[in-house]
């Protein structure tokens, strides 16, 4: 394996070059400057696949006309709770804080809201709208169908995207609980980094274009598909295939989005689906008022409880016991935002890339 060389950037640095690339668009300041600090939560996090090293492919989208940087966002149909909003083929990273703010204003007058969206595209990392909704004192829900990657389970061939979900529940006294997870076997991001920094992937993650089992970054990519989370039968695959579905079902279905092998792709690469039974791709975002149900009070209590007992659970030999879900973001953060962001070469040279075409200095 080839030693990749990387260097480290202030989060500042990041943030500042992406806001003046999505301005180089047109995109309004406002929302230029929201788009990335979308990308900057994920490279704070530690989800590197979803921040900057994503850059350069809105980039190019943008530059393609490929997505609109000036998009009417609307409410095109809505009940006191519910709501079904037309991106305008807008950026994600602008679309799903949109209607995102949309289920928690619902959600803070009603008790819950719950919102779907048709014709949008990548919205960065589910955790960043379910971080949100902690903000606001309310459990959050975000989802995605995203670009067919993925394989049903026991097909041969890419139907489903990698079809994120996540949700959060605040503590009192602890940190929150944060689930962000794809429910194919690893984010698509992981194997383009794999295939970067020159490493393999570990059994199960994917196979090749005949459909058998690969630990190859670049066989996967070259006409193979990602397996669903669980990867085979004997491993839960079919449940990582079933979640996925939901995701899609709420994600593309129910807002009047592309569903399954019909969802656009997000990369020029990636080949254009001959049919369309939608606008765009479609997202789906959850809040609920905790109140609702309970004292708010009790339940942040009852959190805090639930973790401890857990982070006292018997550790596992050669573990120091279980982590909570968000453990691992949090720490990356707070390293992150003492010593900055490391970034591989080739999603170093890909920002020098766009800064050479901008006239937007990266250094």
């Amino acid at each position: 394996m080839a030693e990749v060389e990387i260097k480290t950037f202030p989060i500042e640095a990041l943030r500042e070059f992406s806001t003046r690339v999505f301005l180089h668009f047109g995109v309004p300041k406002e929302d230029a400057v929201l788009a990335a600090d979308v990308l900057a939560c994920a490279d704070l996090r530690g989800i590197d696949s979803h921040g900057v090293a994503r850059l350069h492919t809105y980039f190019d989208m943008l530059s393609e006309g490929r997505i609109n940087p000036t998009a009417e966002i609307k409410v095109v149909r809505s009940t006191l709770s519910t709501a079904t909003v037309d991106g305008d083929n807008g950026l994600g990273l602008i679309v799903g804080p949109h209607a995102n703010r949309i289920a928690m204003d619902m959600a803070e007058k009603c008790g819950s809201g719950w919102v779907s969206v048709r014709n949008t595209n990548h919205f960065g990392i589910a955790g960043y709208y379910v971080l949100k909704a902690l903000e606001r004192d309310l459990i959050g829900w975000a989802m995605t169908n995203s670009t067919k990657l993925v394989a049903p389970l026991w097909g041969a061939e890419r139907m489903l995207g990698t079809n994120p979900i996540a949700i959060a529940f605040p503590g009192k006294e602890e940190p929150p609980i944060v689930i962000d997870m794809a429910t194919s076997a690893a984010a698509y991001g992981k194997i383009e980094i794999a295939r970067r920094r020159g490493e393999q992937i570990p059994e199960g993650w994917g196979i090749d274009r005949e459909g058998h089992g690969t630990i190859k970054p670049q066989e996967m990519i070259d006409g193979g598909a990602l397996l669903p989370l669980g990867s085979d039968r004997e491993r839960g695959g079919h449940k990582g295939y079933g979640l996925a579905m939901m995701v899609d079902i709420l994600c593309g279905v129910l807002s009047g989005a592309n569903w399954g092998p019909f969802a656009p792709p997000f990369a020029l690469r990636q080949e254009i689906p001959k049919r369309s039974v939608g606008k765009g791709i479609g997202h789906f975002f959850g809040a609920m008022r905790i109140d609702g149900f309970i004292d708010g009070d009790s339940f942040k209590r009852q959190v805090d409880d639930y973790i401890r007992v857990f982070r006292a659970t018997k550790p596992a030999p050669g573990t120091n016991g279980p982590l909570i879900p968000g453990d691992p973001e949090r720490e990356a953060e707070k390293l992150r935002r003492e010593k900055g962001v490391p970034l591989i070469m080739p999603v170093i040279e890909e920002l020098q890339d766009i800064s050479r075409k901008t006239g937007i200095p990266f250094e």
